[in-house]
């Protein structure tokens, strides 16, 4: 029986978010998020069908979860149209994707796991390939400079340079990050 109960349900999904970023995608087991979430054994049974509905209702909610806030965007669309306004911007999404740290290690956990789980994988897809449209289609709108191609290489280097930030912080340590961001902006969108 699937429990309706949505406050519930999102602590359930998010207790999943910790146990995929502590444990990876082998630790995601029932038992594991009702001891996260701190709920009777059977809990996550009640609300999840199976393994592969938790798996993709994690990859939801950690997209929920990564979204900017109301005044991020407003913040976003405030100021000049150039490219140091695209280092800002740049910096506020490692910012605050830093600051959903165990997040995003679920996702990259989702991400391979989505290789041996076609559902997974048709979910996973569908949802990135939106989220770079929509994030494209954000940057032409607002009139920021660069075209598709820009915003495609600053979203492929922005990932693995968080990635390196959230697995192996040793690599670039946070003093160098706020310099890497701002120069991998610099080189991929030419000056005015």
């Amino acid at each position: 029986m699937v429990r309706r109960n949505p406050e519930r349900r999102a602590a359930l999904v998010d207790a999943a978010i910790e146990v995929l970023a502590r444990d990876g995608a082998r630790g995601l087991t029932f038992r594991a998020v009702d001891a996260q979430a701190a709920v009777p054994a059977g809990t996550a049974s009640n609300y999840f069908t199976n393994r592969d509905d938790l798996f993709t209702q994690a990859g939801s909610r950690i997209y929920e979860r990564l979204q900017p806030d109301a005044p991020t965007v407003a913040n976003s669309l405030a100021g000049p149209r150039d490219r140091a306004h695209v280092v800002e911007l740049m910096h506020e999404l490692v910012d605050r994707i830093s600051a959903f740290r165990t997040g995003y290690l679920a996702l990259l956990e989702l991400r391979l796991e989505a290789t041996r789980r076609p559902e997974l994988r048709a979910v996973l897809t569908a949802r990135i390939r939106d989220d770079v449209e929509a994030n494209v289609a954000y940057h032409l709108d607002s009139g920021l400079p660069g075209d598709t191609t820009t915003v495609l290489t600053l979203y492929l280097a922005m990932n693995w340079l968080i990635v390196e930030h959230l697995t192996l912080p040793d690599v670039f340590p946070p003093d160098r990050m706020r310099d890497l961001v701002t120069s991998v902006v610099e080189r991929v969108l030419p000056p005015e």
